[in-house]
């Protein structure tokens, strides 16, 4: 016996939005927000630490280190975390794009190109699916990267408090 048409999901299984999950959760930089808080700091940090390669000698041609380290300091640190800011928001954008598509009611998806985008209701099975994987496995991650966000503007704010009383 045939399943009726609804069944059948015409979506090409690389855009279905359960496998966009699957691939996006094993993803080198994306399933860092879904490892613990000890190792996702680290990688946070580590970043951090990197950008100081960079920003450090720009910061230094504005501010000498020996004539005012502390301003050199936190000009270096409020760079590198902005480098910081930068990659969350890259994390955050795909995770939020992935909540959506399994959200949503519909699926857009593409046959072969841009040219022929087409649109597929989802059954009310895969719905729920979808939405449970957003609200257990996708919400978490975005909500610790606002978290994260918070604690770097928190730190950058009290960087700018310092940057003023020394």
């Amino acid at each position: 016996m045939a399943r009726p048409s609804t069944s059948i999901c015409p979506v090409p299984i690389e855009q279905q939005p359960l496998n966009e999950y699957k691939e996006m959760s094993e993803a080198w930089l994306f399933r860092w927000v879904k490892l613990g808080w000890g190792p996702y700091s680290l990688r946070l940090a580590v970043v951090w630490g990197l950008a100081w390669l960079v920003i450090g000698p720009v910061a230094a041609g504005t501010v000498a280190p020996s004539k005012d380290l502390s301003h050199f300091l936190l000009g270096t640190g409020g760079g590198c975390a902005v480098v910081v800011m930068l990659l969350l928001l890259r994390l955050y954008s795909g995770w939020s794009y992935v909540r959506d598509r399994l959200t949503c009611e519909t699926v857009e998806y593409e046959e072969s190109g841009w040219y022929d985008g087409q649109r597929w209701e989802k059954p009310p099975q895969v719905l729920s699916q979808d939405r449970l994987v957003a609200s257990y496995q996708v919400d978490p991650a975005l909500d610790r990267l606002r978290r994260t966000f918070l604690a770097i503007a928190a730190c950058g704010l009290v960087g700018a408090i310092l940057w003023q009383l020394v």
